[in-house]
């Protein structure tokens, strides 16, 4: 009678969860409640925020967190990346989703209560430190998911596992780090997920999930130039070689690679100029000029040409004016195209239409020209990322700052749409109802 007993509780058990709609109630009656807690994460993570390699404090307050609510957790992957993975009742798919930890070199100017006021070193420089791209959104999303499951993973099949990722910005000249660095110290080796799942926070209007199919954010390459000239007073510059003069030159002439060497028909691409260092009189013609910037690409091919551009076009000009000009690229980290699965991002779609409060927020957006190491992930196993807006409900979201700017903000309440989106696509895969 006892074992009659037992086997009609386990039926009766597996009956109430045979789907995700069950979770979905557990997690809507419990999302007020959790978004409380995302925002106190968020607000801490935010006054706190730690640069690329360096997110030593972040990833023990993640830790902490993590085995606080009873999972096993793996620290210092690629540094200080961690990993926790969730085990359901029983064996069934394999879900990873990823957030990524580091915060920028910026002066953080929003005026927020919880507004950082740290300080960093960055290329021998004291910087200030600010999350002005958001990843102190998407840890503390990934946080609430974590702590939803895990409370209820006596109720769902499969096996989560939670990526909290360092370096996504790029890890410092010198250095490896991101998601290639995760990928290479083994996260998928032992066991690789069936999908990963990924998000970005952005300045678009409250309530609204954006995504594209295929092709969604660029590859990119960061770059550098050495131009070497000859120092001579400002006075008598016919006794020097100008590499001012020349770099100028160059970057006049990086704008007809795009506009004169490829056809742009189908896919985009964009070579900027971020930076030009050198001299530190005015009147001194120095010795030496340093460019840096990003090429932006969708196609390997197109990548290949540009590159070979810029190097005939800088080693030209700068021969032709008596000097030289060292081309590296990449110069530090570079991200394939981030792509997400044709296949995947079709079936979920009537998912994510059920996430938010109208089909009309659901948008299929444009291809965009930045970039994200989420791409190395996709290119193990089915990805999909989508975006966030985060504006506070009532602004207009087209005067408001958008990411890496110093006046960056994210509206506490827009967070709870991504714990949202983050449960739907996971419970709906592991229940293979998509």
């Amino acid at each position: 009678m006892k074992k009659i007993f037992l086997i009609c509780v386990f039926l009766s058990s597996s009956f109430l969860f045979s789907n995700s709609s069950e979770i979905i109630n557990l997690y809507n009656n419990q999302a007020e409640e959790l978004l409380e807690k995302i925002t106190k994460w968020r607000h801490h993570l935010h006054e706190f925020p730690e640069l690329s390699n360096r997110e030593f404090k972040t990833a023990k307050y993640i830790e902490n967190h993590l085995k606080e609510i009873g999972l096993e957790v793996k620290t210092g992957i690629a540094k200080t990346g961690i990993i926790a993975i969730l085990e359901g009742y029983k064996p069934g798919p394999f879900v990873a989703l990823r957030a990524d930890m580091d915060a920028l070199p910026v002066v953080e100017r929003t005026g927020l209560p919880y507004a950082s006021i740290q300080k960093a070193k960055y290329n021998g420089l004291e910087v200030g430190v600010m999350h002005a791209c958001g990843h102190d959104a998407h840890m503390a999303i990934l946080m609430g998911v974590a702590e939803f499951f895990a409370a209820n993973k006596d109720k769902i099949p499969g096996s989560i596992m939670f990526i909290f990722q360092p370096a996504e910005e790029g890890p410092p000249v010198g250095e490896e780090g991101g998601a290639k660095l995760m990928l290479q110290e083994g996260i998928f080796e032992e066991r690789k997920p069936d999908v990963i799942y990924g998000l970005h926070v952005n300045p678009a209007p409250h309530g609204v999930i954006a995504y594209r199919e295929g092709p969604t954010m660029a590859a990119a390459d960061s770059w550098k130039i050495i131009i070497k000239g000859k120092q001579a007073h400002g006075s008598t510059p016919w006794a020097g070689i100008d590499p001012v003069m020349i770099s100028s030159q160059i970057v006049n002439s990086f704008n007809t690679i795009v506009s004169r060497k490829l056809d742009i028909r189908n896919l985009p691409a964009v070579v900027s100029v971020g930076s030009v260092h050198g001299g530190v009189r005015s009147n001194i013609i120095p010795d030496e000029v340093i460019l840096e910037g990003t090429i932006r690409t969708y196609d390997p091919k197109m990548r290949d040409i540009i590159i070979k551009e810029m190097t005939t076009i800088a080693e030209s000009i700068a021969a032709m004016n008596g000097g030289s000009a060292k081309v590296i690229i990449p110069n530090g980290a570079n991200y394939p195209v981030t792509i997400n699965d044709e296949n995947l991002t079709a079936r979920i779609i009537p998912i994510l239409e059920e996430v938010v409060a109208s089909k009309e927020f659901l948008v299929r957006t444009d291809r965009s020209t930045g970039a994200e190491d989420f791409s190395y992930y996709a290119q193990q196993v089915p990805g999909f990322f989508f975006f966030l807006g985060v504006t506070e409900e009532g602004k207009d979201w087209t005067k408001v700052a958008g990411n890496h700017s110093p006046y960056f903000e994210v509206s506490d309440p827009s967070l709870e749409l991504g714990a949202k989106a983050f449960v739907h696509l996971t419970a709906g895969f592991l229940f293979e109802e998509y």
